[in-house]
């Protein structure tokens, strides 16, 4: 998936992709316990468009708890 996709979508929506994410991360570990070697490339994919997921939802999480200073205050 593109950062750019990543990035835009809400909290929300990054939480059920993160879902769907896991559950198709059990289903490529599956199918590569079967037999099936073209899932590695899959499942890394998928790992790291998860964790690209959860930096977008950690800077969010920071940004909004991060309080404004005023300009002139140091």
């Amino acid at each position: 998936m593109k950062k750019d996709q990543l990035r835009g979508l809400d909290p929300a929506e990054m939480q059920q992709k993160l879902q769907e994410m896991s559950e198709q991360t059990f289903r490529i570990r599956f199918q590569m316990s079967m037999g099936q070697p073209e899932g590695l490339r899959k499942l890394r994919e998928n790992r790291k468009d998860r964790a690209r997921l959860l930096t977008y939802l950690r800077e969010r999480e920071v940004k909004e708890a991060t309080p404004v200073k005023p300009q002139g205050v140091k």
